[in-house]
């Protein structure tokens, strides 16, 4: 299977190694990785604060990047919700978004789902905590989320436990949301860095080793409050723990 990598802002910029984590893990699983280099934002923090009219041409410039191929596989729950959820009214009904919508998934997904993974061949013998993060989790549906009554499932938590020797810890609150939340970190400050230290105490209560998730903007967040706090935590995107373990 052909498929194009959608590599966020955040990862090229400060987290490249995800990235290349991420090019390894669906080579590993078969497929075909191309990286279309005239990629740029996906818009969204210019949607997320209100600026539509400055979200709208980089909307058309995906289309215009991503158009034709099988899959767009993106390691961030947040951008890949942008894409899908969040484009409808910045395209004008650009006839070019159908396809690219349907086409354009988180790396997680990408691998249960289309892939039809059911288990991971690697070994990462570590105690993990898994962050869900909120786009991932309310948008995308990668889990099953405490609010929804709905079966129990989490297709990022059951690729980790298929790892030889992962333990995946439990978590007294594994949805709650870390406090990041894009400018809502900047402009509350102090509410989004104790919604932080209250995820960190809740890892560090559960035996967590490493604390993973699916997106690079919530463990950066956590991981800088972890530092400073000097808690022995260590913070790798999830595509980084499958990318280890798969050697």
């Amino acid at each position: 299977m052909r498929v194009a990598l959608f590599i966020p802002c955040y990862v090229d910029q400060l987290y490249p190694g995800v990235g290349l984590a991420t090019a390894r893990v669906l080579e590993r699983l078969g497929c075909e990785v191309v990286y279309p280099e005239d990629q740029t934002c996906c818009g969204q923090p210019m949607a997320n604060a209100g600026f539509a009219a400055q979200a709208a041409p980089l909307a058309r410039r995906f289309l215009d990047v991503f158009s034709g191929f099988e899959a767009v596989v993106c390691p961030s729950g947040s951008c890949t919700s942008m894409v899908r959820n969040h484009y409808h009214g910045l395209l004008a009904g650009d006839p070019r978004y159908g396809a690219v919508r349907a086409a354009t998934y988180e790396l997680c997904e990408f691998v249960a789902d289309v892939l039809g993974v059911e288990r991971l061949p690697g070994r990462f013998r570590r105690r993990v905590g898994l962050h869900q993060s909120c786009h991932g989790l309310r948008e995308l549906r990668l889990a099953a989320g405490s609010e929804r009554r709905v079966a129990p499932f989490d297709k990022v938590a059951s690729l980790l436990r298929s790892l030889e020797g992962l333990e995946l810890v439990s978590l007294s609150r594994p949805d709650e949301c870390c406090g990041f939340g894009g400018t809502f970190a900047v402009a509350e400050e102090a509410v989004s860095c104790l919604m932080g230290r209250d995820r960190i105490a809740d890892h560090l209560r559960a035996g967590a080793e490493v604390v993973t998730g699916t997106d690079v903007s919530c463990l950066m967040h956590l991981g800088g409050l972890a530092r400073r706090a000097g808690a022995p935590l260590a913070f790798l995107h999830v595509a980084e723990v499958m990318a280890e373990a798969m050697g």
